[in-house]
């Protein structure tokens, strides 16, 4: 566990809103502290493992992967992470979500171009003795940062003092 403190908060909160485009001056300028502290900060980040990797975000639908499926499955609770390893084997899944409960615990999303690839994809699920409870054609996915950005200037000076 790191503890983070209101800059690395601020820091993670703008590298989710843009990531890609933000220089490390544009966010040291909204986090009130400088360009080197932010740099400082992002590597320990990265270190600790808070931050995992940068991800675009991709318009399936714009890149011809029009079927954007949702299925609810149900795993064996002691063989779900196990599962979920199969489960991102297969062509076409692009995200997999392993819950904690009983029944209905692996979200797994797919995308394709034609029911063909769906079939594909679903006769592979069922060939890894999941149980596929639901099916549902995704219309849209919105994503936003989490805004845990409370930045206080009093701290902000005290952990640019101790970063440089």
């Amino acid at each position: 566990m790191v503890e983070l403190d209101d800059v690395d908060r601020g820091i993670l909160h703008e590298l989710q809103v843009e990531a890609r485009k933000k220089t490390a001056q544009e966010i040291a300028d909204t986090v009130g502290v400088s360009a080197s502290t932010v740099r400082n900060r992002i590597d320990h980040l990265e270190d600790e493992g808070v931050i995992e990797g940068y991800h675009p975000k991709i318009s399936y639908e714009k890149a011809n992967f029009p079927l954007q499926i949702l299925f609810v499955c149900t795993a064996d609770p002691t063989e779900r992470s196990e599962m979920v390893e199969k489960v991102l084997g297969i062509q076409g899944v692009i995200d997999v979500r392993e819950m904690l409960t009983g029944r209905r615990n692996i979200y797994v999303e797919v995308i394709g171009t034609s029911t063909v690839d769906i079939t594909r994809i679903t006769d592979a699920i069922h060939a890894l003795d999941l149980s596929i409870e639901s099916s549902e054609i995704m219309s849209q996915r919105r994503v936003q940062p989490f805004n845990h950005f409370h930045l206080n200037p009093d701290h902000a000076s005290e952990a640019e003092q101790s970063d440089e």
